[in-house]
């Protein structure tokens, strides 16, 4: 029987409710007293030079209160990078300020030049329109090879070239790797692109600014995956806020898959104008707005080379990528295409040998930054794809080829500076193949074949890397925060219990799983417990949700004090039963004395801490409060394979999915039903990568794919039904809960199998096509097809 509580159970999400009865507290719904409203003029050139800006025609417009310009943040900071990389050659990367409106120039379309706010919305829209603005248009830079060609027009002056960092790693391997490919029976080499993506959450992003004269105190409203880490970086090096005088609040969040976590010049310019115009200030983008300032993902050109011996084993890998920076650095981009891509390209491979060279390029285009996966699904699509690639030049069966170069003995030192814990690659192929019916693929394709379509299947594994830690060594990598987390366990007189965590729900179902982890501890029922999270007044501090850092990170905070709780309440419970501590045991919500029928509830112990009339005073205090922060030893190492099966038009070109297989191992599971939603979404994440998406830009730097009407978003109809799994469990060692965490793979193990699927078909129908690049559209395909 299922369970039906606590850890490896699927209870319904608690917060679902408020969702779908119209009840959430999103940003926007947010309306504080006398707020006035801002718009940004936002440039419509890729590059050019502010030669004179006018505002006073606007400022006399209806509604106006005041017009903000860079002139007004001179004293203001830019918007900070988090992580530093420092190159092959010991060298720190190039670091361009960011400023909050354009100073001198603009560097992208979408850049903001000016902020009119005004009483309503639409009285700054129409003042920001009679603002005089001349801006002398300069060449703009796009392509990545072209920008760091000598003689390339510069994105920013003051740098000596467009290339932020030339990254090599690991620098110590590059002669044996070069010597291994000199000695190889076989080479097999690709070149690909990873295609920019945008993230489009649901809700677009939001920034409300508040300011009290009377406590000089300000308050931040955001649309944000980690409230606290913009508390810092806003606070300490954009508006010099101490940290007690600013409050970040990130009610409900419908979606961030990445784009949510940075820091963006809007919030720091609502917050700075609340304070200047004494009002509140509230600014809601629009889906425009968001194509050209939400920070854009993926966007890699990449050349990578595999090595075998005569026996078919690999014997080295090398990558040679360029990475779009955009026109300035965003949040954490530059470690996306190093530390948690280079440092993923052994995948479930037992490679001796990979040297990654990495060059990070600034061009005019909006930034780049991490999405869904944030590095990890670059190198699987790298990977997977020259995998199969040596499958097919050398005759040999993709998956026999994989399974024979498979890491077999655990724990396992990659030769990219990580270690894998556990893992079991065999067991989840083998789950594969029995979900996937590979058996039954030739029947399939023969009936594909007698209805005039040519049917592919594409196979590929995967493994990430989550809950990136732990703060020393990334440290050391060039993060310019920690990575731990920490919870804070308050339990009230009558039993209950109050979580405030520095975790961020944005659809994970924290307040469903959380407590799940929690009541298993104390045998107590979930709807006792209580998840508070996205308030910086609340939570002591945070490092918010991304890299599938939930519960490996979180959770183990808050097991962590949980524990605390429980050796407190022990204490507690032994002086009511007259017992030593040590023989407390806690079960199904009551404290026993071992060997006897001695027992306390719960709620007795919790009443006694608030109302200690029979009391160990001499020992502890009253109450039952307890926070713990928790800094990983190592990262989660997740990983799975995935197979899709494809049907190609010939006549078309158009690629439709026919069934979608995956086999993952997240360790341990606490809720199997999210979980599934996780890789649900994940998948249907990467199927629209992989078929449909695509940012383009013109040679001039003008978004061509600024809307729905142009960027192509997955519907209902472009998915199949997937086959999930997770029965393949190796838990992790080194967090309390042996989780691996879920909500990125399915959008790292679907890309490459779609794109191998597709190469499988045409190479069915006899095609000599070894590659094509995404999104796969019809007009791609075909022209692939017919030479």
């Amino acid at each position: 029987m299922p369970k039906d509580s606590g850890i490896g159970a699927s209870p319904k999400r608690r917060e679902d409710v408020r969702f779908l009865t119209g009840n959430g507290n999103y940003t926007d719904d947010i309306n504080a007293q006398g707020q006035a409203f801002v718009y940004f003029l936002r440039s419509d050139i890729a590059h050019g030079r502010i030669t004179s800006i006018n505002t006073d025609l606007a400022a006399d417009m209806p509604g106006v209160v005041r017009i903000f310009t860079a002139a007004d943040f001179e004293a203001v900071g830019g918007v900070p990078c988090g992580w530093e990389i420092t190159d092959r050659h010991g060298n720190a990367m190039q670091e361009p300020k960011h400023p909050i409106l354009a100073e001198g120039k603009v560097r992208h379309v979408g850049e903001p030049i000016a902020a009119v706010v005004a009483e309503s919305l639409e009285q700054a829209r129409d003042a920001a329109e009679v603002i005089d603005l001349d801006i002398e248009e300069l060449p703009a830079v796009v392509d990545m090879k072209a920008a760091v060609a000598e003689g390339a027009v510069k994105v920013h002056d003051d740098l000596t070239s467009n290339l932020c960092y030339d990254w090599g790693f690991v620098e110590e391997n590059r002669e044996a790797v070069e010597q291994a490919f000199q000695d190889a029976a076989h080479v097999t080499t690709l070149e690909l692109i990873n295609n920019r993506l945008v993230a489009n959450p649901m809700e677009p992003r939001v920034a409300i600014g508040e300011y009290n004269r009377s406590t000089d105190d300000s308050k931040l409203y955001t649309t944000s995956q980690n409230p606290h880490v913009i508390r810092l970086l806003m606070g300490a090096f954009v508006l010099g806020i101490p940290e007690h005088k600013l409050q970040v609040v990130s009610p409900d969040v419908g979606g961030g898959f990445g784009t949510k976590i940075f820091h963006y010049a809007e919030e720091a310019f609502c917050t700075f104008a609340a304070k200047a115009c004494n009002r509140p200030v509230k600014w809601t983008s629009s889906r425009s707005e968001a194509f050209m300032s939400d920070a854009h993902g993926r966007d890699h050109v990449t050349k990578i080379e595999l090595a075998l011996d005569a026996d078919n084993n690999f014997t080295a890998l090398r990558t040679d990528t360029y990475a779009n920076m955009g026109a300035y650095l965003s949040t954490f981009a530059p470690s996306v295409p190093t530390w948690l891509h280079g440092t993923l390209m052994a995948g479930n491979y037992k490679t001796p040998l990979i040297y990654v060279n990495v060059k990070a390029v600034f061009t005019n285009t909006v930034p780049v930054d991490a999405y869904r996966g944030a590095g990890r699904p670059e190198a699987t699509f790298q990977l997977e794809r020259v995998v199969d690639k040596a499958a097919r030049e050398l005759g040999v069966d993709p998956i026999a080829l994989r399974r024979q170069n498979f890491i077999t003995e655990f724990p396992y030192a990659t030769p990219v500076a990580v270690e894998y814990d556990t893992g079991d690659y065999h067991a989840t192929m083998d789950k594969l193949t029995e979900i996937a019916d590979l058996s039954g693929f030739a029947a399939r394709r023969a009936a594909s074949e007698a209805k005039g379509k040519i049917r592919g299947l594409g196979v590929n594994c995967y493994i990430e890397a989550c809950g990136i830690a732990p703060s020393n060594l990334v440290g050391q990598l060039g993060a310019r925060a920690g990575l731990y987390e920490s919870a804070t366990v308050r339990v009230n007189a009558t039993g209950g219990l109050v979580v405030m965590t520095g975790s961020h729900s944005h659809g994970q179902g924290h307040e469903t799983s959380f407590p799940q982890v929690i009541a298993e501890m104390i045998g107590i029922d979930e709807s006792m417990i209580e998840i508070v999270h996205g308030d910086t007044s609340k939570v002591p501090m945070g490092m918010g949700t991304y890299g599938s850092r939930s519960l490996a990170v979180g959770g183990s905070a808050m097991v962590k004090a949980t524990e605390k709780i429980i050796a407190k309440a022990k204490k507690i419970a032994a002086h009511l039963m007259e017992a030593s501590d040590a023989d407390i045991e806690l079960k199904d919500g009551q404290f026993s004395v071992a060997g006897t029928d001695k027992a306390v509830a719960w709620g007795d112990v919790t009443l006694a801490a608030y109302v200690p009339h029979n009391y160990p005073l001499e020992d502890i205090e009253p109450g039952l409060e307890e926070t713990a922060f928790y800094d990983p030893a190592n990262f989660t190492y997740p990983s799975g394979a995935y197979a899709c099966e494809v049907e190609v038009d010939p006549d078309t070109g158009k690629v439709s999915i026919e069934r979608f297989s995956a086999a993952d191992d997240f360790g341990n599971i606490v809720n199997p039903m999210i979980v599934d939603g996780q890789v649900h979404g994940g998948i249907g994440q990467g199927i629209g990568q992989a078929l449909l998406e695509g940012c383009v830009y013109d040679e001039n730097g003008q978004l061509l794919s600024a809307s729905f009407m142009d960027y192509a978003m997955p519907r209902a109809d472009d998915l199949p039904f997937y086959a999930v799994d997770h029965s393949c469990q190796t838990p992790c060692t080194h967090n309390p809960l042996g989780v691996k965490g879920c909500g990125e793979a399915g959008a790292i193990g679907s890309p490459p199998a779609v794109v191998n699927a597709v190469v499988d078909a045409l190479q069915s129908a006899g095609k000599d096509v070894t590659h094509v690049d995404m999104p796969l559209s019809p007009g791609r395909v075909w022209a692939a097809m017919n030479g």
